[in-house]
């Protein structure tokens, strides 16, 4: 039986990664992960532990390395940004399908920070993610749904890197939101670079594609 471990490295400043996920990135013989995550793993782990860097065209061949490393009683782990139960469900697929048994150990996410930043409790808040390859345009038709109802704070992870903040907002006046309504535009949460931009649903439609990370969030506060 196989067996691997997949250790969430927290939002970004490797200070969140949790005590106990950095005990197992030190324990590990083989660590696998996107290239930006293994920047938070790479301090923790052990002389002589084998690197599998990973990205989009190359990550099915080093996640069938990573199994055979672990089919040969290698300890394994795999890590990814922030919390396991936010938008990790297609690598988790990919590592189960691989993986006899998997141990998920759960980390910090950078809903949590913006949640802090934007000072808004959770309980009070929504969240809705479109950082998925398939399948968006259902949860996007809840981020509008939930928009029009206004009950609760909406936090939502736009997907790079075709619906980022510029574009989305441009549909959701499409489909009826108002323009006014406010957002707060978080991107890299937690890196010394991070910044946010309080502004308008209209405001932001009118920026440019690209002037946005891959690690944003954005956060739709209750009128």
């Amino acid at each position: 039986m196989t067996r691997a471990t997949v250790v969430a490295v927290g939002p970004g400043d490797g200070g969140f990664l949790t005590g106990k996920g950095a005990g197992i990135i030190a324990g590990a013989d083989v660590i696998a992960g996107f290239e930006t995550v293994l920047g938070t793993a790479r301090p923790h782990a052990k002389p002589g532990a084998e690197i599998l860097s990973m990205n989009y065209p190359n990550q099915e061949a080093q996640l069938d390395l990573a199994a055979a490393r672990a089919a040969d009683g290698k300890t394994v782990v795999v890590c990814a940004w922030g919390d396991l139960n936010v938008s990790c469900n297609e690598l988790l697929d990919r590592i189960r399908q691989r993986i006899d048994e998997v141990e998920l150990v759960p980390g910090i996410s950078c809903i949590q920070i913006a949640a802090a930043r934007s000072g808004i409790a959770m309980e009070q808040s929504l969240f809705v993610t479109l950082h998925r390859r398939y399948g968006h345009e259902e949860q996007l038709d809840d981020l509008i749904h939930y928009l029009k109802e206004a009950r609760r704070n909406v936090i939502c992870l736009p997907r790079p890197f075709d619906i980022m903040p510029a574009a989305l907002c441009r549909r959701l006046m499409e489909a009826g939101i108002d323009g006014a309504r406010a957002v707060t535009v978080h991107q890299r949460l937690t890196f010394d670079d991070e910044s946010s931009a309080d502004t308008a649903i209209a405001d932001c439609a009118e920026t440019g594609d690209g002037d946005y990370s891959d690690l944003t969030v954005m956060v739709f506060p209750k009128p």
